[in-house]
Protein backbone atom coordinates (compact mmCIF):
# COMPACT_ATOMS: atom_id res chain seq x y z
CA UNK A 1 0.00 0.00 0.00
CA UNK A 2 1.15 4.12 -0.64
CA UNK A 3 1.62 6.27 2.55
CA UNK A 4 0.63 9.70 1.94
CA UNK A 5 1.25 12.89 4.38
CA UNK A 6 -2.86 14.57 3.31
CA UNK A 7 -1.16 17.91 3.49
CA UNK A 8 1.58 17.73 1.52
CA UNK A 9 0.60 15.43 -0.51
CA UNK A 10 4.30 13.92 -0.10
CA UNK A 11 4.28 10.36 -0.86
CA UNK A 12 6.48 8.74 1.66
CA UNK A 13 6.34 5.10 0.75
CA UNK A 14 4.54 3.43 -2.31
CA UNK A 15 5.96 -0.37 -1.10
CA UNK A 16 3.77 -0.29 2.82
CA UNK A 17 3.46 -3.88 4.07
CA UNK A 18 0.98 -4.70 6.94
CA UNK A 19 1.80 -6.54 9.97
CA UNK A 20 -1.81 -6.69 11.65
CA UNK A 21 -1.16 -10.24 13.10
CA UNK A 22 0.79 -10.99 16.13
CA UNK A 23 3.49 -13.13 14.35
CA UNK A 24 4.15 -10.13 11.36
CA UNK A 25 4.06 -8.00 14.38
CA UNK A 26 6.66 -9.38 16.73
CA UNK A 27 8.82 -10.43 13.55
CA UNK A 28 9.19 -6.92 12.16
CA UNK A 29 11.65 -5.87 10.27
CA UNK A 30 14.48 -8.04 12.39
CA UNK A 31 17.07 -9.31 10.53
CA UNK A 32 16.59 -6.88 7.44
CA UNK A 33 19.97 -5.43 6.61
CA UNK A 34 18.76 -2.54 4.53
CA UNK A 35 15.43 -1.23 3.99
CA UNK A 36 15.06 0.63 0.37
CA UNK A 37 13.20 3.51 0.09
CA UNK A 38 10.04 3.36 -0.60
CA UNK A 39 9.62 0.42 1.13
CA UNK A 40 7.93 0.51 5.13
CA UNK A 41 6.10 -1.62 8.04
CA UNK A 42 2.59 -1.06 9.54
CA UNK A 43 2.37 -2.13 12.59
CA UNK A 44 -1.14 -2.04 14.20
CA UNK A 45 -1.80 -2.21 16.94
CA UNK A 46 1.38 -1.06 18.16
CA UNK A 47 2.48 1.31 21.10
CA UNK A 48 6.22 1.97 20.39
CA UNK A 49 8.91 -0.26 18.88
CA UNK A 50 12.68 -1.40 19.12
CA UNK A 51 15.18 -2.09 16.93
CA UNK A 52 16.78 -5.25 18.86
CA UNK A 53 17.66 -7.97 16.16
CA UNK A 54 18.12 -5.19 13.38
CA UNK A 55 20.77 -4.21 11.52
CA UNK A 56 19.88 -0.62 10.44
CA UNK A 57 18.57 2.86 11.63
CA UNK A 58 14.98 3.48 10.81
CA UNK A 59 13.08 6.32 10.86
CA UNK A 60 9.25 5.63 12.97
CA UNK A 61 6.07 6.92 12.43
CA UNK A 62 3.20 7.08 15.35
CA UNK A 63 -0.30 7.52 14.52
CA UNK A 64 -3.18 7.90 16.70
CA UNK A 65 -6.73 6.02 15.97
CA UNK A 66 -7.71 8.27 13.35
CA UNK A 67 -4.00 8.37 11.55
CA UNK A 68 -2.88 11.74 13.04
CA UNK A 69 0.60 11.81 13.35
CA UNK A 70 1.54 11.91 17.34
CA UNK A 71 5.35 11.22 17.63
CA UNK A 72 7.98 10.99 15.58
CA UNK A 73 11.42 9.10 15.69
CA UNK A 74 14.26 9.78 13.17
CA UNK A 75 17.46 7.79 12.91
CA UNK A 76 16.49 4.87 15.75
CA UNK A 77 19.65 2.85 15.83
CA UNK A 78 19.86 -0.72 16.10
CA UNK A 79 19.38 -1.92 19.68
CA UNK A 80 17.43 0.29 20.77
CA UNK A 81 14.27 0.89 22.96
CA UNK A 82 11.61 3.51 20.77
CA UNK A 83 9.52 6.38 22.66
CA UNK A 84 5.55 5.50 23.83
CA UNK A 85 3.71 8.49 22.46
CA UNK A 86 0.58 9.10 24.22
CA UNK A 87 -2.22 8.46 21.75
CA UNK A 88 -0.11 5.81 19.55
CA UNK A 89 -2.20 2.85 18.16
CA UNK A 90 -0.06 2.55 15.31
CA UNK A 91 3.40 3.05 13.84
CA UNK A 92 4.81 3.19 10.45
CA UNK A 93 8.83 1.96 10.44
CA UNK A 94 10.59 3.61 7.20
CA UNK A 95 13.82 4.18 5.75
CA UNK A 96 15.73 6.36 7.99
CA UNK A 97 15.92 9.86 6.95
CA UNK A 98 12.21 9.11 5.23
CA UNK A 99 10.77 11.46 7.50
CA UNK A 100 13.25 14.74 7.52
CA UNK A 101 13.01 14.49 3.75
CA UNK A 102 9.16 15.08 3.81
CA UNK A 103 9.47 17.30 6.55
CA UNK A 104 6.84 15.37 8.31
CA UNK A 105 5.09 17.13 11.80
CA UNK A 106 3.30 16.10 14.59
CA UNK A 107 -0.64 16.86 13.65
CA UNK A 108 -0.37 16.04 9.99
CA UNK A 109 -3.20 13.50 8.42
CA UNK A 110 -1.38 10.33 6.98
CA UNK A 111 -3.20 8.33 4.26
CA UNK A 112 -2.75 4.68 3.62
CA UNK A 113 -3.79 3.75 0.53
CA UNK A 114 -4.82 0.37 0.04
CA UNK A 115 -3.97 -1.55 -3.29
CA UNK A 116 -7.42 -2.81 -5.53
CA UNK A 117 -7.79 -6.31 -4.14
CA UNK A 118 -6.95 -7.80 -8.03
CA UNK A 119 -3.45 -6.39 -7.45
CA UNK A 120 -3.01 -7.96 -3.44
CA UNK A 121 -4.64 -11.33 -4.62
CA UNK A 122 -1.27 -11.67 -6.16
CA UNK A 123 1.23 -10.55 -3.20
CA UNK A 124 2.59 -12.95 -0.72
CA UNK A 125 1.69 -12.03 2.86
CA UNK A 126 4.85 -11.57 4.22
CA UNK A 127 6.72 -9.05 2.96
CA UNK A 128 8.00 -8.58 0.06
CA UNK A 129 11.85 -6.23 0.93
CA UNK A 130 14.70 -6.76 -1.40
Amino acid sequence: MKLIIQESGKLLGDNIECAYTFYRRLKGLMGKTSLPDGYGLHIQPCKAVHTFGMKMDIDVLHLDGKRVVVGIEHRLPPRSAGTAFKGTSSVVELPAGTLAAADVKPGQLVILEHESPRTTAHRRSTPTFP
